[in-house]
């Protein structure tokens, strides 16, 4: 398939690839590939989902490189000194930023409280009212969309900065990524429509009352942007001979720490990044509609692609390799 026919083919497709708006592919250093669909250019940006647990992870690993945080096994409640746990609970104590990074940490409901948490005055407090319970520490995967923006809150506190100034101050910048600003808005008519809402959208971050990020969702960047923090994967840590992350943090968040079961594919887990292949030095991190950063370490390759809201598709991994890669290389 040439170029020219992969465009076609996602231009007019009524299926799966329906929702693409961006394709960035740098092989070697260099864009290789880039293109874009329904009405979207490359500088435009889309919500990626939960690609944005993959950049929280790099901000944590950041933290932890600047001696903010000690590293992944510091506990969770040394960041919230002020913090008033409820009476008898006594697990939340033992939750370490690992848990939060592996999806491990537990958390006392069955189903997430999103009325509860995205109509607070503070969301990073009121997931923590959640965190714990009387079952211990499992070691148990427990997907958490809200739960995550618990380490929103542990960087913030660590380092004494906004996410949004972290990202942009010592991950952006020197990646050449644009300035985010945060959403401000956190109303549910809002919410709704920075999830539905088809049209290309500015570079932001979404936010709650307290300008705190939203650590499992709501960031928006473009494709071209997520294939830079590719590289950066991809480089372990470096970016135009440049030092931004270190080589130990990037190995430690890209080594397996979990093998996952059939609704995630049996895909290995990181630290919110995927590495979908045993044998293979792939890696990559994932968001609803298809948004994904995709990592080859193999063939050099880092390629961004982002997708308006359409349920059902999660993983672009395959498409990725059979569409994208043949047509770069």
């Amino acid at each position: 398939m040439t170029k020219e026919e992969l465009h076609r083919s996602i231009k007019n497709s009524t299926g799966n690839e329906s929702n693409i708006c961006q394709i960035s592919a740098v092989k070697d250093g260099k864009v290789a590939y880039e293109d874009c669909w329904r009405g979207f250019k490359t500088e435009d940006a889309v919500n990626v989902n939960s690609v944005t647990k993959g950049v929280m992870s790099l901000l944590a690993g950041i933290a932890i490189d600047k001696g903010c945080i000690r590293s992944v096994d510091q506990k969770v409640m040394d960041f919230f000194p002020d913090y008033m746990v409820k009476r008898g609970e006594k697990t939340i104590y033992e939750v370490t930023v690992k848990h939060l990074l592996t999806m491990t940490a537990p958390y006392k409901y069955r189903s997430e409280p999103w009325t509860k948490v995205c109509t607070s005055d503070d969301w990073t407090l009121a997931v923590l009212d959640f965190l714990g319970g009387r079952k211990g520490i499992t070691g148990e995967f427990k997907y958490a969309t809200l739960g995550i923006q618990i380490l929103a809150g542990v960087i913030e506190n660590a380092m004494g900065e906004k996410c949004i100034d972290i990202a942009n101050n010592y991950l952006f910048k020197p990646l050449g990524i644009a300035e985010h600003v945060i959403h401000g808005d956190s109303s549910k008519e809002d919410q709704f429509d920075f999830f539905m809402n088809k049209n290309p959208r500015k570079n932001e971050w979404y936010s709650d009352p307290q300008d705190t990020v939203t650590a499992g969702w709501g960031l928006c960047m473009s494709a071209h942007d997520m294939a830079k923090l590719g590289e950066l994967v991809l480089n372990n840590g470096m970016y135009n001979d440049e030092r931004i992350i270190s080589e130990a943090y990037i190995k430690d968040m890209t080594t397996p720490h979990l093998k996952l079961g059939e609704r995630f594919g049996f895909m290995n887990y990181g630290y919110l990044w995927y590495k979908p292949f045993d044998e293979r030095e792939v890696y990559a991190a994932i968001g609803d509609s298809g948004n994904i950063i995709y990592v080859n370490k193999e063939k050099n390759v880092s390629v961004g692609m982002t997708g308006t809201f359409k349920p059902r598709i999660f993983d672009r991994v395959d498409f990725i390799e059979k569409k994208v890669l043949p047509v770069i290389e």
